[in-house]
């Protein structure tokens, strides 16, 4: 029952670096500096390549080009389905 610290007394502490939860504190913001400079040196050692003039015009041409792409069978099977029997061509005979 001596043993006991009176209330009104600190109880003495080891220095800051000895307790495990200071350091989980302290690796979280760590953490983050080291991979915001990580960030930064990518960043400044390969820079983007510039955009083109006419970025625009070009994007609306490969959209058309891929739009064009995905209807192709589509309109294969159409046209063919459109075309008059009279319009097909006869198969040439020898050929092979």
């Amino acid at each position: 029952m001596n043993d006991a610290l009176p209330m009104n007394e600190p109880a003495t502490s080891g220095p800051w670096w000895r307790y495990p939860l200071v350091w989980l504190v302290i690796a979280g913001p760590a953490a983050v500096v080291l991979a915001s400079i990580a960030t930064v040196w990518l960043a400044l050692r390969t820079p983007e390549v510039l955009v083109s003039e006419d970025y625009y015009r070009e994007g609306i041409e490969i959209n058309r080009t891929l739009a064009d792409k995905k209807r192709m069978p589509a309109q294969a099977g159409r046209n063919h389905a459109a075309t008059p029997e009279s319009d097909v061509p006869v198969p040439k005979r020898g050929a092979q």
